[in-house]
């Protein structure tokens, strides 16, 4: 959940309206191919592997061909020193539009496979409550981390314990989207988006980013590394569906995102 936060920090919903519809068509355009594409190919997939439900396993598989990954878009931008330029905010804005979609489509799809059907009261339950979280951290979050915010005399650092009570609300979140039955990572990312730009987000940067970006996110990426077991690809199809896979990301994503950017 914290490794969730140290990016979310880049993140500001405001710089959407900056950039226009630019940024809304471009993320649109890179995430309707590849998730058509990905949408067929489950299809064919599905008709091997009885493991997860048809619905399931399509919502699951189109996301995961159409989402770009922000953490991995900002260093990117990062290490090609090009985040003070305008592409920057174009693309980051874009990623954020995508984020926002596919972990609202992702909890959706969380919520589905918990059950044994598609559509089931448990179901509808965990869908309006996370629906009821965010709003709860729009309308009520929000303007208590603002008056916060403004009771910090201009010119001071935020105080310690209001540092403390940041992160202890990023693991509240993401405590209470996991008892919804969504996923921690989403309450913590919709907590973070909901913090307003400026001072605070700049405290946090100065005081989280090192040891986010140094010590939680490599811990996570190892842990996700031990966690994938390439020894359950096992044949000649298997590791042949992956590489198709692959491809047909790269097939939708590239050539949606570059037709929008060619237009403007």
């Amino acid at each position: 959940m914290i490794t969730t936060n140290g990016i979310w920090q880049e993140m500001d919903i405001i710089s959407i309206k900056r950039t226009g519809k630019k940024a809304i068509l471009i993320a649109i355009a890179g995430m309707i191919s590849p998730f058509l594409l990905g949408v067929s190919f489950s299809f064919f997939l599905g008709q091997k592997t009885q493991m997860v439900k048809q619905g399931t396993f399509i919502l699951f598989l189109g996301v995961e061909l159409s989402v770009t990954a922000f953490p991995v878009l900002a260093r990117i931008l990062a290490e090609l020193k090009l985040l003070n330029k305008e592409i920057r905010q174009i693309a980051m804005s874009s990623a954020l539009v995508n984020d926002i979609v596919a972990w609202t489509v992702l909890a959706f799809a969380i919520a589905m496979s918990e059950n044994n059907t598609n559509l089931t009261l448990a179901s509808f339950w965990m869908i309006i409550s996370s629906v009821v979280f965010v709003i709860f951290c729009i309308f009520v979050v929000r303007p208590t981390i603002t008056w916060t915010i403004r009771r910090t005399p201009e010119g001071e650092i935020i105080g310690e314990f209001n540092m403390c009570l940041i992160l202890t609300g990023v693991m509240i979140c993401g405590f209470i989207t996991d008892a919804i039955g969504t996923h921690s990572v989403f309450g913590a990312f919709v907590f973070g988006l909901v913090i307003p730009s400026g001072p605070l987000v700049v405290t946090l940067i100065e005081r989280l980013e090192d040891f986010v970006s140094g010590l939680l996110l490599p811990i996570f990426f190892a842990i996700s590394g031990l966690k994938t077991e390439f020894s359950a690809n096992q044949g000649a199809g298997t590791w042949g569906a992956l590489v198709i896979v692959i491809v047909l990301e790269c097939l939708g994503k590239v050539p949606g995102t570059a037709l929008v950017a060619v237009y403007y």
